[in-house]
């Protein structure tokens, strides 16, 4: 690159800033002050306890295609409407995925064993059904694993597979590829079903919730599981039994969509869009996987539009089927054209933000904790979080920019995004344990996925001060002068990387890496 791109660049770079740089800005917590105060966890919660409701005159859950989601949506809108919102359904078609019957993962030989589902092991969403017995086929594995996640290649390749004997289940480790490649090349060599187990470093060792996409080709049984169930088979000549029964079937469902319009248009910036995703699993009622984000923003549109109009323009996104694969925000964004995309700044996701052995986490917008950063001005929303809850006195961590939740179609455009966790199937650490509270090796959500992600299985302090700091983004981004403008897209060849790298992991259920 010469010298004079070099500069041209850095002159966009600056032009683009999120922060204004003419004068000092005003002090960010006076800013969001009035919001902080209007948003009450209270009112979050008379929300949450709504969507218990609902999942609980609709068989227990409210995933997407499923009555449960429908009156979710319904709820939703009707109280936006109540606010004096527009709300608007996006409706789109995906493929659910039922499990019809509890799966079977066994170790028949040596020393028979059958696994606990889901604690020890659970079906890849979008797995094929069949009943199977036979020798399990180690693939390429990196044990003991290496030092950084992504060391495995493990199946990622047809030359893996080169002299698999056909008729067996293969053994794959999690790493660097999508599951579905890794089960889809499996399939190809003559596997009668795949076992994926994590990859084993200090944050990859729980058992994988995992999906294979809506899109797969694979009908194979395929299930994950724990790094530790997957090593100790991987050392032995193991004969196992696989059981599975799915349903996969074209449904629809919707994105509820609103905006709170600026003060004066012609000096308004650009959309301040704060997304959570609306679905549950089928499994149970989530209310903290994603009523806990839901409610939140919900209170915080309601509280908006009870106030003076934002100086920049704001849209409430409610998603759908984001359990499925991020379907309804990638929807949302393909179906943007190119102009509507310039015109949406920045995107604050906000997924699980009251899990009971919870840390708090601030997306890694820089990249400076797990070196991915998100778009320019993803560094400035983590800076804003990290400089709120530090005026607070409440520690922080950093979390990957993993692609695990509905920011990513928009990162993977070139918009700015950053946002809220408070852990999902990850257990805390010693370290954690001694900055925030709650039981070391534990969970930090122990009904993450599960029928017991119900209205009591939510942290109300760790609630409270979470929607504090999504009040303070929201407020701080919707007043701001400079242009909250994306930048130019990505270079081909970091789309590429992105790509590579397994950015399409969801908090819904893990798809690659």
């Amino acid at each position: 690159m010469d010298r004079f791109t070099r500069v041209a660049l850095a002159t966009v770079a600056t032009a683009l800033a999120l922060a204004p740089a003419a004068t000092a800005a005003p002090d960010p917590n006076a800013v969001s002050q009035e919001l902080r105060d209007d948003v009450k966890v209270g009112g979050i919660r008379a929300h949450q306890q709504a969507l218990q409701n609902i999942a609980t005159m609709n068989n227990g859950t409210r995933a997407s295609g499923t009555p449960g989601f429908d009156a979710s949506a319904a709820y939703v809108s009707r109280r936006l409407e109540r606010a004096g919102y527009r709300p608007q359904r996006q409706e789109f078609t995906f493929k659910s995925f039922t499990e019809l019957v509890p799966a079977v993962f066994a170790r028949v030989s040596p020393d028979a064993r059958t696994f606990v589902e889901p604690d020890e092991f659970a079906t890849m969403d979008y797995s094929g059904s069949g009943d199977v017995t036979n020798t399990l086929t180690p693939v390429d594995l990196t044990l003991p694993p290496g030092p950084a996640a992504n060391s495995s290649t493990s199946g990622c390749e047809a030359s893996d597979f080169a002299g698999f004997p056909a008729g067996n289940v293969a053994l794959l480790q999690r790493g660097t590829c999508g599951f579905a490649i890794k089960a889809a090349n499996a399939q190809a060599a003559g596997a009668s079903a795949a076992v994926i187990f994590n990859e084993g470093q200090a944050d990859r060792e729980v058992t994988l919730l995992g999906t294979l996409g809506d899109d797969t080709t694979v009908a194979i049984p395929v299930v994950g599981t724990s790094f530790a169930i997957g090593n100790e088979l991987a050392a032995q000549s193991a004969t196992v039994h696989i059981a599975t029964s799915t349903k996969i079937e074209s449904v629809q469902t919707s994105n509820v969509i609103a905006d709170l319009a600026p003060r004066n248009a012609a000096k308004a910036g650009k959309v301040v869009l704060l997304g959570a995703h609306l679905d549950s699993v089928p499994e149970g009622p989530g209310i903290n996987d994603n009523g806990s984000g839901t409610a939140t923003i919900l209170e915080i549109a309601e509280q908006m539009a009870a106030n003076k109009a934002p100086r920049n323009p704001v849209r409430f996104a409610f998603w759908g089927a984001e359990e499925s694969g991020l379907i309804g925000s990638t929807n949302y964004v393909e179906s943007l054209s190119e102009a509507e995309a310039g015109q949406i700044g920045l995107d604050l996701n906000f997924d699980m933000l009251g899990s009971p052995n919870f840390v708090r986490y601030i997306y890694d917008g820089d990249g400076s904790a797990f070196g991915t950063a998100g778009p320019a001005g993803s560094d400035d929303i983590e800076h804003t979080f990290e400089a709120y809850f530090a005026s607070k006195g409440l520690a922080t961590d950093p979390t990957a920019f993993d692609g695990r939740s509905d920011y990513k179609p928009f990162i993977d455009v070139g918009i700015p995004a950053g946002g809220l966790f408070s852990g999902a199937e990850g257990k805390k650490t010693a370290e954690q344990q001694a900055r925030y509270g709650g039981v070391t090796g534990e969970p930090y959500d122990r009904c993450y996925h599960q029928a017991c992600d119900s209205y009591s299985n939510v942290s109300t302090p760790v609630l409270r001060q979470l929607a504090g700091g999504a009040a303070h983004a929201t407020a701080v981004y919707a007043a701001r002068v400079a242009p909250l403008a994306p930048p130019p897209p990505p270079p081909a060849d970091a789309t590429q990387k992105s790509a590579a790298d397994g950015a399409t992991t969801m908090l819904g259920h893990d798809q690659q890496r």
